[in-house]
């Protein structure tokens, strides 16, 4: 049986890990509003409108790539780029190639440095084995000029951060929307742990200097991971009408 990503690969352990999960996309959320295609987002109107489920619509699409059969996965990705393309066609533009690579870089990226905050650093191999993956994720949905290895990956992705920035009322709007479905001390919570994720050149744009002590918190979490507890601190992170959803994420935890 062949599957888009080795059964032993570094990705899938990133990716059933529903903490690693839930702080990939804490990072891109912040990262993704100071985007200079950020508009897109606000022609469907879907995740400024009701970013959470949007969050897990989004990761059960990359999940179904990385835990499917390969033929199953290539079918995901199709789907995906099927969908952009209607969006596309429906705008009257198409959505430049750049910012698909934004995303698929911030894939990359995000699931680098949050298994790294939760777990260990990777090795190099495992770095490049995740590049990899995306890489293949990007030819197939027919994107341009990507990097071909993971060292030419963090130049452009340096570049990117360096050109495709820029604060505005979206980037304003999708932090009021993230405090709205969140609630203030949850709110509190993601913006912490975003500025412990994202680039220096994304901190910069969004944040002010923060003495709240997040990293200790992290590693009382992962202290908590051993007593059993760590689903307890999921559910007071986010709402309870989502518990449902936590659940399904770490669904491949056990493979």
């Amino acid at each position: 049986m062949s599957y888009f990503v080795n059964e032993k690969s570094i990705v899938r352990e990133i990716w059933k890990n529903t903490d690693a999960v839930l702080l990939i996309f804490a990072g891109s959320a912040a990262e993704f509003t100071l985007n200079k295609a950020v508009d897109w987002l606000y022609f469907t109107g879907k995740i400024p409108t009701n970013p959470l489920e949007r969050l897990f619509s989004t990761v059960e699409y990359a999940q179904n790539i990385v835990f499917a059969e390969n033929d199953l996965a290539l079918a995901t990705i199709d789907k995906i780029t099927q969908i952009h393309q209607g969006v596309e066609k429906s705008r009257g533009q198409t959505i430049p190639d750049w910012a698909y690579r934004d995303v698929l870089y911030m894939l990359i990226d995000y699931s680098i440095c949050s298994f790294e905050l939760l777990e260990r650093k990777l090795e190099t191999p495992e770095k490049e084995e995740i590049f990899d993956v995306f890489f293949r994720l990007g030819i197939r949905m027919g994107l341009k000029n990507l990097p071909t290895n993971y060292n030419d990956w963090l130049i452009d992705r340096t570049i990117h951060l360096e050109n495709n920035l820029q604060k505005g009322e979206f980037t304003i709007h999708l932090f009021e929307q993230y405090k709205k479905h969140l609630g203030n001390s949850r709110y509190f919570i993601l913006l912490e742990i975003q500025k412990i994720l994202v680039p220096k050149i994304v901190y910069k744009m969004l944040f002010k200097t923060s003495n709240f002590p997040t990293k200790t918190l992290l590693k009382l979490y992962k202290f908590g991971k051993t007593l059993k507890v760590d689903h307890l601190v999921k559910v007071i992170l986010l709402p309870k009408k989502h518990k449902e959803s936590i659940t399904n994420i770490g669904k491949y935890e056990t493979l």
